[in-house]
């Protein structure tokens, strides 16, 4: 298996310099904030951590290709940079520290696309989650000063913590009585929202969460985390990776109790003639 290790440093490297520029303006007064197409806000802070992430992969890595939230798509190959620059921008600008940068490097293997590393900081919570391909997750505030990330082994649903980010989504997706027979059906749920739910489903303080809407960029740093520290990230559909424009993550054991009730159905055989 390949190794990842200079590019995880790098992603670190990027992480630091995202979260100075996240960091100063956090709580700012004068904090400008726009509203994007999707109406969905985006602030000065997002554009300028994603602007530094970029310009220090253009030197870094000037052959990879680059898909940020703020600014799409730059540059081709098999290597590719995913920027959240802030992920929970709602908390951001209304000064709720839950809010982190996303870096994940993705390349193309045999099965398609897949993360080979991700870094989740989240500088306002001191806290920090990174992950490489085939070495396992973590976090700290470094590479030298790091805990190593394991799921839980909760294997009954009633004894099981959920967590998510909003009912609205699950009910425009047509999907809110199965989450709610869900909710019934574990010992607690909790909406803690964006990055958390996965980083503590891979710390073992969660056991799984969902989210019906998301994009690459929500997802691919999160997914190897989860993957890494021996849990288990798909779309709702069952297909492996963030690759399905949803997400569930649990700790493996309970993927299947989990999809039973929030995921898509299978598709019906053909009828015969």
């Amino acid at each position: 298996m390949p190794d990842y290790h200079d590019d995880l440093r790098l992603a670190h490297v990027l992480a630091d310099a995202a979260d100075a520029a996240t960091m100063e303006r956090f709580k700012a007064l004068d904090l400008k904030v726009e509203t994007k197409p999707d109406m969905t806000p985006v602030s000065e802070a997002d554009k300028n951590a994603e602007d530094v992430i970029r310009t220090s992969l253009r030197r870094a890595r000037p052959r990879d290709a680059v898909l940020g939230e703020e600014y799409g798509t730059e540059g081709h190959g098999p290597r590719r940079w995913i920027i959240d620059p802030i992920d929970g921008t709602k908390n951001y600008v209304r000064g709720v520290p839950v809010w982190a940068t996303l870096i994940a490097l993705m390349e193309r293997g045999p099965d398609g696309d897949r993360p080979v590393v991700g870094v989740v900081s989240a500088p306002a919570l001191n806290r920090r989650w990174w992950a490489g391909l085939g070495s396992g997750a973590y976090t700290g505030r470094s590479l030298s000063s790091a805990t190593r990330l394991h799921v839980s082994r909760v294997s009954r649903l009633q004894d099981a913590s959920f967590a998510y980010s909003s009912l609205t989504g699950w009910e425009e997706q047509g999907k809110l009585g199965g989450f709610l027979d869900l909710t019934r059906n574990v010992w607690r749920t909790r909406a803690y929202g964006d990055f958390w739910p996965y980083m503590m489903v891979a710390e073992g303080a969660v056991d799984l969460c969902a989210e019906p809407e998301l994009s690459l960029w929500d997802m691919a740093a999160c997914a190897l985390v989860v993957q890494e520290a021996g849990g288990t990230f798909t779309g709702l559909d069952g297909r492996p990776g963030p690759h399905s424009g949803n997400a569930a993550a649990s700790n493996g054991l309970l993927h299947e109790a989990l999809l039973g009730y929030v995921g898509d159905p299978a598709p019906s055989a053909p009828a015969r003639a």
